[in-house]
């Protein structure tokens, strides 16, 4: 049997350490060196109990697996690690985790800054749902913190970026976000899941929330759905009660034990994403049929200067414009090889999909004026959203040339 851990040796370990061992240990009964799944949804207790979570105590005992698990604990207890925070909460999907946070932390008469241009559930929710209970939006390109700054008002109570952006990996500056919120008295939250804690920890750049869909890379397998809240552990904890209890979205622990098989690999598989997209996207950004390619690690992305400042891996993601798009989409459904042509990201399977400007505009951006011609300088008529995976460079790109 291993011996006991002190609580400080997690802190110290190195990244690929972390991923491997925080939050997990040998089994005490077995001495089983992977961890349980352990998929009661009910569990014996010795004492008497409170029928409601809130009347329990700071940490009471498993009772029910909808407020904990044991192998979704050690999921959490990783994630934390990995982010460098105290704390997180994991949840049934990335879109779960962000409405935790969004219903649990605003209240009618509240006001929320968020980023005009992020993955298209949360941007729905905040355009469509949280007006409806009085929450006040206003959506700014968080590009430029000065029109973050300009969108604060007294009544703010978060501002939420996504960073890099879906679809068109535009970024956000998180240090000098935190600031301006903060100053104003403010939380700030960060989807992070394009870039990973081995990319970005966002709590090092003053961020409150961290928000994190385990559906894409740290699960990495295309094969479990999961979310993840991570911050301060008394914050995370009210979060987690609401949103456990009234909302319901709670992680399986067989998708638990799954992501948490994906994260212990996910520091050697980004290292191979981001060395794999860079040779993708150089190859695209030769070839005459494709327009603009936008991949932090290159030098011609607008923001390559606070990339190299705020990102130690550039990931996986590319987007890129090419002529006769739509044209182009069929083809890739009908000639590719080796890329599937499907939504999500972050596998080890590559993956595309057209992202048209309009449709995308109509359905959920809802941009006009300097707002959307701001999307446009990124994306034109729309993009090919490309999650490199982890093939040879080669093969992907024999393949994206056989349809280009």
């Amino acid at each position: 049997m291993s011996a006991p851990r002190d609580p400080k040796d997690e802190a110290a370990w190195g990244e690929r350490t972390r991923a491997i061992h925080a939050g997990e240990a040998p089994d005490p009964e077995t001495g089983a060196s992977a961890p349980n799944i352990v998929m009661s949804s009910t569990f014996t207790v010795d004492e008497p109990m409170s029928f409601s979570i809130n009347d329990m105590a700071e940490e009471p005992p498993f009772i029910y697996s909808r407020w904990s698990n044991p192998t979704v604990r050690q999921l959490e207890e990783k994630l934390a690690a990995m982010e460098g925070a105290e704390a997180a909460a994991c949840f049934a999907s990335g879109m779960a985790a962000s409405a935790a946070l969004l219903l649990s932390r605003l209240s009618g008469g509240d006001h929320l800054v968020m980023a005009d241009v992020n993955y298209p559930g949360t941007a729905e929710l905040a355009r469509e749902t949280l007006p409806r209970f009085g929450v006040a939006v206003s959506r700014v390109d968080a590009s430029d913190p000065a029109k973050v700054a300009a969108a604060i008002r007294p009544d703010t109570k978060l501002v939420w970026i996504e960073t890099p952006s879906n679809p068109i990996l535009r970024l956000a500056d998180i240090a000098a976000i935190a600031e301006i919120a903060h100053r104003a008295g403010a939380e700030l939250a960060v989807d992070s899941t394009f870039a990973t804690p081995i990319a970005t920890r966002p709590i090092a750049f003053g961020a409150d929330w961290v928000v994190h869909s385990l559906t894409k890379y740290i699960g990495g397998h295309g094969d479990a759905l999961g979310g993840a809240l991570i911050g301060k552990r008394e914050a995370v904890a009210r979060v987690a009660a609401d949103a456990g209890v009234h909302q319901g979205g709670t992680l399986s622990p067989f998708n638990a034990w799954l992501i948490l098989r994906g994260a212990a690999t996910l520091p050697i598989r980004m290292k191979a994403h981001a060395e794999t997209a860079l040779e993708v996207a150089r190859f695209l950004e030769g070839h005459p049929r494709v327009g603009r390619v936008l991949y932090p690690g290159l030098p011609s992305h607008p923001q390559h200067a606070l990339a190299k400042r705020q990102m130690a891996n550039f990931s996986g993601m590319i987007a890129f414009q090419a002529d006769d798009a739509p044209a182009l989409a069929e083809r890739m459904m009908k000639r590719l090889k080796v890329i599937h042509y499907a939504v999500s990201l972050g596998h080890h399977r590559s993956l595309i999909y057209w992202i048209g400007t309009e449709a995308i505009n109509a359905s959920t951006y809802g941009l006009e004026g300097e707002a959307l011609e701001a999307y446009r300088a990124y994306a034109g008529e729309g993009v090919f959203r490309l999650s490199v995976g982890l093939e040879d460079a080669a093969d992907l790109i024999r393949d994206l040339d056989a349809v280009l």
